[in-house]
């Protein structure tokens, strides 16, 4: 029964012919598109139209794998049930729907029929034409409801009992999805629960890891600052040793010398001293006494 829905719902959608594709799909996964042609007796193209067509409204789904020995990509269709089942359901609904407003029209209202043109027209079209037949001009006979009445609600029955089909499919099939997908949730939650357990586990092996790595370097590293005190200790002791050393030397070599500077320096002032006083007595006017000056003075005048 859900074959043949689905099967009208694909022709009502695609064209006549096309619903033998749901038979092809129905309950299969990843159906190759040339399989498909084949068991059609139809064209990949005309095939192809065929599906982009349901593809557009998302009744199928599809993949595509490249040929290694060709070259050219092949599509694998996918029939979704849930989806085409919706589709119906919604399809299903506005017949019922415009079924139902045909029912209260014809319980509502009065028609009358041309017997001799077999044509049917409501009351207010029948009296713009004077109850006359436009094609004919015989006159118009009232219609009689009853056969469209009982054979209307018969399809309303009809239809409402494939949506109840539908209706129960749908559930079924979401039943499943739900129960599919809890199981799947469950298997990730535990899969997540073992991965975040497997990592809690691998931080603490780092942890103390890196605390033990950490321990050892700290003892490396203090061992190695108490080697480079030593180190340094003895390079500085044996620096001031060898500074002062130099220092001795260097006060040895210097001292003589000093003396000798200091002895010349002396000698250099005496002489120094000596040319000073010369310069001076030779620069100092000689004071001419007084008695002399008289001799001077007695020798001019006479």
């Amino acid at each position: 029964m859900q074959v043949k829905l689905l099967h009208d719902l694909v022709e009502e959608m695609a064209g006549v012919g096309a619903g033998r594709i749901v038979e092809i799909l129905f309950g299969k996964k990843d159906v190759n598109e040339f399989l498909i042609a084949k068991k059609m007796e139809l064209t990949i193209n005309q095939v192809r139209n065929i599906l982009y067509k349901l593809s557009a409204d998302g009744l199928v789904s599809f993949i595509r794998k490249k040929d290694k020995r060709k070259g050219w990509y092949i599509y694998y269709w996918t029939l979704k049930t849930e989806e085409c089942l919706v589709k119906l359901e919604g399809s299903l609904l506005k017949k019922i729907e415009d079924l139902n407003a045909v029912l209260n029209s014809r319980e509502t209202k009065r028609f009358y029929i041309c017997k001799s043109c077999d044509i049917e027209t409501t009351e207010e079209r029948a009296l713009e034409h004077g109850f006359t037949c436009e094609e004919c001009a015989e006159v118009y006979e009232l219609s009689d409801n009853s056969g469209p009445i009982r054979e209307t609600k018969s399809k309303i029955t009809r239809r409402e009992k494939e949506l109840k089909l539908i209706d129960g499919e749908l559930k079924t099939i979401r039943e499943k999805t739900a129960k599919r997908r809890a199981r799947a949730d469950k298997k990730e939650a535990k899969e997540t629960a073992a991965r975040k357990e497997l990592m809690k586990k691998a931080r603490a092996a780092a942890r103390a890891k890196l605390k033990k790595a950490a321990g050892d370097t700290v003892k490396k590293v203090a061992k190695k600052i108490k080697k480079t005190k030593k180190v340094v200790r003895s390079a500085r002791s044996t620096l001031a040793a060898a500074r002062a050393k130099k220092i001795k030397a260097v006060k040895k070599k210097i001292k003589p010398i000093k003396k000798k500077v200091v002895r010349k320096v002396k000698s250099v002032r005496k002489k120094m001293a000596k040319r000073v006083k010369k310069v001076k007595k030779m620069v100092k006017p000689k004071r001419k006494s007084l008695s002399s000056k008289i001799k001077k003075f007695i020798k001019k005048k006479g």
